[in-house]
């Protein structure tokens, strides 16, 4: 039997396709999740995985499927329930799974014949038992998996056109910030796998260059930490020759022996999640972990950059604290705590998060005919009424934000720093120029946005396009 697994593409993403560009292979990452599901599947089935980030393929010239299965992101929605509706009337059976059919479940089953809500590894063997039999059930509940039993993902099944590897070593997160739906998904207990496992899995990923995909892979607590030491003693054993970037909380930076451990076992990159300038922003946020007394943000980041790891940090547009200015605010913040990356994001309510209860509650989406405005819930466009910002005025925020910390003068001052520092500036220098080029990708896409908005409802947005003449 044949099994196609898809990953869809979002046409609004600007990185939608890494053809375009020789730098968007770089900001385009492996479908791990389908990828562990194949590992799962037993030999009787005949796997294909299309990750429609590198390329649409001509699904009618493939052989048929027997079963379709297609994961999706909230931004994903749209395209998901297009090919979910194509394969369906060529009486193929489709299940849905992923973070988004787990949040709006009716919506998902108006579309495919089955949905997977949660972690999907414990019944997806039911799954595939009950298509074989032709007894698809509507409903499956996953569970929290077991890591100590989860299979090596089949690396083997992608082409050789990735910048980045893909592995992930934990799951769940016990922060539970009020914008993030990791916890509700994932849990808030920090579950590891075998390192013994992690460490086959990195063996067999053929790209020199790995994303570790956990949603903090040092944890919070002192036995995540030690458990983190003994994760990079073993890879720089093992000798594998890669270089890694992860996502991490800013106690990575306490912690000298922790850093060195991570270079030598091939850390090269930290992204971490600062959010806000503003004390009264992480408490809106309940990101309390960054509010530890005593936290010298920039003294954390030196610190770890020192052992030639690069920080890119995270910051957030639109809280209810947030008044005109904020995006110089946050790029001049980004710049004193010395980060080498700066990626700021719209406040998105997303399914799942308390953000989301309270702006529904509240009457503050205003991108809400949904399914087809889930493709806007990207974290890159505006899609709700903030307290103190416009639509039109918080696109300008984010312009400026992105037009201050990416100006020649401050790309250059981060690679003399490096470059002080003896090591190696290429990849920061790389980042940078890729960002500050898509300066005018990203004003010519708030373009179109604006245009749209102002055709659908221009009270919504008011004097939308005014920001591309100031």
């Amino acid at each position: 039997m044949r099994l196609c697994l898809i990953n869809p593409s979002n046409p609004l993403v600007s990185i939608v396709n890494a053809r375009e560009t020789r730098w968007t292979r770089y900001r385009v990452w492996k479908p791990l999740g389908l990828m562990v599901l194949a590992g799962l599947t037993p030999p009787e089935w005949d796997i294909t995985i299309v990750d429609e980030n590198l390329g649409v393929p001509d699904y009618a010239a493939m052989p048929p499927p027997d079963l379709v299965g297609i994961t999706a992101f909230t931004s994903q929605a749209n395209r998901a329930y297009e090919l979910a509706s194509s394969f369906r009337r060529e009486g193929i059976p489709v299940v849905m799974g992923g973070i988004h059919a787990t949040m709006c479940q009716d919506e998902a089953l108006e579309y495919a014949d089955a949905i997977v809500t949660g972690e999907a590894e414990d019944i997806w063997p039911q799954v595939l038992a009950d298509a074989r039999n032709g007894k698809l059930q509507r409903r499956y509940a996953g569970h929290h998996t077991d890591l100590t039993h989860l299979p090596l993902a089949r690396h083997d099944l992608l082409p050789d056109r990735y910048a980045f590897g893909a592995v992930q070593t934990t799951r769940g997160c016990p922060l539970n910030c009020s914008f993030c739906s990791v916890t509700t998904f994932n849990g808030a207990r920090y579950r590891q796998r075998p390192i013994a496992d992690v460490v086959r899995e990195f063996q067999l990923i053929r790209e020199k260059y790995v994303l570790v995909v956990d949603d903090n892979l040092i944890g919070t607590r002192p036995e995540h930490l030690a458990r983190a030491r003994e994760l990079f003693r073993a890879l720089t054993q093992a000798k594998l020759g890669k270089q890694w970037i992860a996502q991490v909380t800013i106690n990575f930076g306490d912690d000298d022996e922790l850093l060195a451990l991570a270079a030598q076992a091939g850390c090269r990159g930290v992204f971490i999640g600062f959010e806000t300038p503003t004390p009264e922003g992480l408490l809106e946020l309940s990101k309390k972990f960054n509010l530890q007394k005593g936290r010298d943000f920039r003294a954390s980041v030196r610190r770890i950059q020192r052992h030639n790891i690069q920080v890119g940090g995270s910051f957030i547009l639109g809280l209810d604290v947030d008044e005109p200015g904020i995006g110089t605010r946050i790029a001049e913040t980004a710049s004193k705590y010395g980060v080498d990356n700066l990626s700021a994001m719209f406040l998105t309510p997303l399914p799942g998060t308390r953000l989301w209860d309270q702006m529904r509650a509240e009457d503050r989406l205003i991108l809400d005919a949904f399914p087809q405005d889930w493709q806007y819930y990207t974290l890159t466009y505006p899609v709700a009424r903030y307290k103190h910002l416009a639509q039109d005025e918080i696109i300008r925020e984010m312009m400026a934000c992105n037009r201050h910390f990416y100006s020649i003068p401050r790309i250059l001052g981060r690679i003399c720093r490096i470059l002080w520092q003896r090591h190696n500036p290429l990849i920061t220098l790389v980042s940078n120029l890729s960002c500050r080029t898509n300066l005018r990708v990203d004003r010519n896409a708030y373009t179109a946005f604006t245009r749209r908005q102002n055709e659908r409802a221009p009270a919504l947005t008011g004097a939308a396009s005014s920001y591309i003449t100031r």
